[in-house]
């Protein structure tokens, strides 16, 4: 067995860990992850660890492995090291005086021969009223036990001064730990997360865990990651209230919650088994994500959450922001999927001209693939997660392969869907919304601000250009992301004004700073573009269409 003594040191932010392995190989190699499954960007954990030390030779062999020289015989190895704690997200760890947080990455380094074995935490609590939270199994009060490295990495721990609430779904026992202060009601997040977690386990036909942990750490940041049986959950301490500001966290719920089955239980073949010392490439991240990224709106809208028209709204919302990046236009849902480690998690002034969300994209996507088999037969996507739950969880549970996920998809749908593929996720084909919205009734409307169109994004407080989109007047002006706008014609540019001066001339002559250096250019708008989609009922339905409607969106007939 594998130990981990945490101690902490709350005041300078420093967890303090005594490694023990028991009976080692001669040489030992230690190595701490650079990711944490979920989040696909390289994070670099080593870069917080310090004052490494055993009492036998021991030698830094790269950015995060360590290598010790053990003699022969020696029953246990003993290593300590500490690890600075004190970026709060999802991913990394936090401490202060009023709670510790870590994800197991983040601080524990593997033994990879002993990666399958059982691997136990000992917590060492700085204060007496703090308190544990995690999904680990509890031995005794203060010691929890993985049965294997993979299982301790999917299982963040919580300490500290936090609030715990039970409740039970479905004959479940399910925990709620909150850490900061702001504007929630605690009745009403258990209220409205027992029906997200019985709306989701109507798809799946029940919970596939004895207990589930809900942590929320509210502060002013956002984010969750999923986990095997728990979720992280950070949400912005004052946006609980209003009621449209609360649905963005009810959606956050929903879609971490979904993850339980969807990329924990049901995944692709290429992470089936991490390795944490490098990226780990998959290329259906748009299904991963995407459709967990549908559903989490759908559920809410099903569990009663909020209305129809609502949800269109929000779907409204997707698709303008799909629609105002470029960047689709360059990369396809599977690219986006395997450059996640490069793109999405590292964003610059050009993203938005050279890549898609495979969160964004394939959230639609798979939002018109439901209709296309709602239309088409008398099954939904649902169908599809079911299928899979059938054929890769009640069999055994291995991983699915990246064709097998499509093969499902198109046995679902009873019809072939390669030209779909080829076009709208293989391929950067603008999605065909009205051929697939038109059978329920709706339509897309297209809004126009009547503001001639430049390209440029600016800063929400400087007139400072942030992004200048490809093939746009403002880059063949020459305009760059940077450049600081001093004046069009004759009057100074501010951020307010900025619409209203565009109005002013059809070539105006604008003056900009770019590192401290006037300059000018001639700028040439080019006619108004659209800027906000709506997705909006047809002017006449037909009682089929009525029917698809209220079917999809559970609506009562």
């Amino acid at each position: 067995m594998i130990t981990y003594q945490i101690a902490c040191q709350p005041l300078t932010h420093l967890f303090n860990i005594t490694m023990r392995i028991q009976d080692p190989v001669a040489q030992v190699t230690l190595m701490l992850p650079v990711w944490t499954p979920g989040s696909y960007l390289v994070r670099e954990y080593s870069r917080h660890l310090q004052e490494f030390s055993c009492e036998y030779s021991w030698q830094k062999v790269n950015k995060n492995t360590w290598q010790i020289e053990v003699p022969t015989e020696t029953a246990e190895l003993v290593v300590t090291y500490k690890i600075y704690a004190y970026e709060l997200s999802v991913r990394t760890s936090h401490l202060d005086q009023t709670h510790g947080y870590f994800n197991c990455a983040c601080v524990c380094l593997l033994y990879a021969p002993a990666r399958e074995q059982f691997h136990r935490l000992e917590l060492e609590l700085p204060y007496a009223d703090w308190q544990i939270a995690t999904s680990l199994k509890q031995e005794t009060t203060t010691t929890y036990r993985a049965a294997d490295y993979d299982e301790l990495i999917d299982s963040p721990v919580e300490m500290g001064l936090h609030e715990a609430h039970s409740f039970v779904v479905l004959e479940k026992t399910h925990r709620l730990v909150i850490w900061g202060k702001g504007n929630y009601q605690v009745t009403k997040i258990i209220e409205d997360a027992t029906q997200i977690i019985g709306t989701t386990a109507q798809i799946f036909g029940g919970l596939p865990y004895d207990e589930y942990l809900f942590m929320l750490h509210v502060a002013d940041s956002y984010g969750g990651l999923e986990h095997k049986n728990s979720t992280s959950l950070l949400f912005p301490r004052l946006q609980f209230q209003p009621r449209e500001k609360y649905e963005k966290f009810l959606q956050l719920v929903a879609h971490e919650f979904f993850h339980t089955w969807n990329i924990k239980r049901l995944r692709p073949q290429t992470l089936d088994h991490f390795d944490y010392s490098q990226e780990n490439y998959v290329s259906v991240l748009w299904f991963c994500e995407g459709a967990t990224a549908y559903y989490d709106e759908l559920i809410c809208l099903r569990a009663g959450l909020y209305d129809d028209k609502r949800y269109l709204h929000l779907l409204s919302d997707a698709i303008t922001r799909l629609e105002t990046t470029p960047g689709q236009q360059i990369q396809c849902l599977t690219q986006s999927s395997w450059d996640a480690w490069i793109k999405l998690y590292r964003p610059d002034e050009n993203s938005v001209n050279s890549s898609v969300s495979y969160y964004l994209r394939g959230h639609l996507v798979i939002c018109l693939l439901d209709l296309q088999i709602r239309q088409t037969t008398n099954k939904t996507f649902d169908d599809v997660f079911r299928q899979l739950w059938q054929t890769y969880q009640t069999s055994g549970g291995q991983a699915y392969g990246e064709a097998d996920l499509w093969c499902t998809i198109e046995q679902v749908a009873g019809v072939d869907l390669t030209d779909f593929y080829d076009r709208y996720i293989a391929g950067i084909e603008p999605l065909p919304y009205d051929k697939f919205l038109g059978a329920f009734g709706l339509q897309l409307i297209p809004h126009y601000e009547k503001i001639p169109y430049t390209g440029i994004r600016l800063d929400q407080e400087k007139p400072i250009i942030k992004v200048v989109e490809s093939n746009s007047p403002a880059q063949h002006a020459r305009l760059c992301p940077g450049d600081e706008l001093v004046a069009l014609e004759d009057y100074r540019i501010t951020v307010k004004n900025w619409p209203d001066l565009l109005h002013l001339s059809a070539a105006p002559r604008v003056t900009f700073f770019r590192r401290d250096q006037l300059m000018q250019t001639t700028l040439n708008p080019a006619p108004a573009q659209p800027t906000r989609y709506s997705v909006t009922p047809l002017p006449k339905v037909t009682p089929e269409q009525q029917r698809l409607y209220q079917a999809w969106l559970k609506l009562k007939v």
